[in-house]
């Protein structure tokens, strides 16, 4: 397809991410099941409108003291500052996979991170490791992680711009994801236009069901009837 614009955003924007699974389930059917992540997040920030942007992906590790020298520590941190802002398209999400036998024993976002990332044109963060100084943080940047913890103990990146799967959903760098409140889905770009499309038939098709279900009188019967159903079916 041609190259996104800032309506396509716009388009899924309007959309919360379980209208999206369910749009990609008939825009494509060979995609249920798997895409999606599948675990609950803890996430401070559920009034954030959706996030749509294209993956940033790294790696982090935390419970043991890392065996690098100071210096290394610092350009292997730039190294992944430089791939969140020069990496590919904007906007970005950043998607992190911790490592550790513990995810979360040490948090990588905080006050700073999320600042540092939102500067740097990065929506929000998708993670199973953890995140800490909640009231901090940058104002409007969405987290999605695996739980809060006070100490960042010996948190660091390990690599970045990988293939990494958080909460059951694996992520390439660069793939599109929508996420909000209750979960991410990785969004082909190619079915960008024919989402919004479809998620309108589906809540149009919803729609009857839902105001017959409010009526009195609502039956199996009257449900049959507008499930197109044939008695004893």
């Amino acid at each position: 397809m041609e190259r996104l614009v800032s309506s396509d955003f716009d388009a899924l924007r309007q959309l919360d991410t379980p209208t999206v699974c369910n749009a990609l389930e008939v825009v494509a059917p060979q995609r249920r099941g798997f895409g999606y992540t599948s675990k609950m997040f803890f996430c401070p920030r559920p009034t954030l409108e959706p996030m749509v942007g294209f993956a940033r992906t790294a790696t982090i590790a935390s419970m043991q003291a890392p065996d690098s020298a100071p210096d290394e520590q610092a350009k292997s941190r730039m190294a992944y500052y430089e791939y969140i802002d020069e990496g590919g398209p904007q906007p970005s999400i950043a998607v992190i996979e911790d490592l550790d036998p513990v995810a979360g024993y040490g948090a990588w976002w905080g006050e700073v991170n999320t600042n540092i990332h939102f500067g740097l044109g990065c929506l929000g963060v998708i993670t199973n490791g953890s995140v800490r100084d909640l009231d901090d943080s940058a104002e409007g940047f969405q987290l999605l992680a695996g739980s809060t913890n006070p100490s960042h103990a010996w948190v660091r990146i390990v690599d970045h711009g990988v293939t990494v799967t958080v909460h059951g959903m694996t992520v390439n760098p660069g793939e599109l994801i929508h996420a909000d409140r209750h979960g991410a889905v990785v969004v082909p770009i190619d079915l960008v236009r024919e989402i919004p499309i479809a998620a309108a038939q589906i809540a149009q098709q919803e729609r009857v069901l839902i105001q017959a279900s409010q009526q009195p009188g609502f039956s199996s019967e009257r449900l049959r009837t507008l499930m197109g159903l044939e008695p004893g079916h």
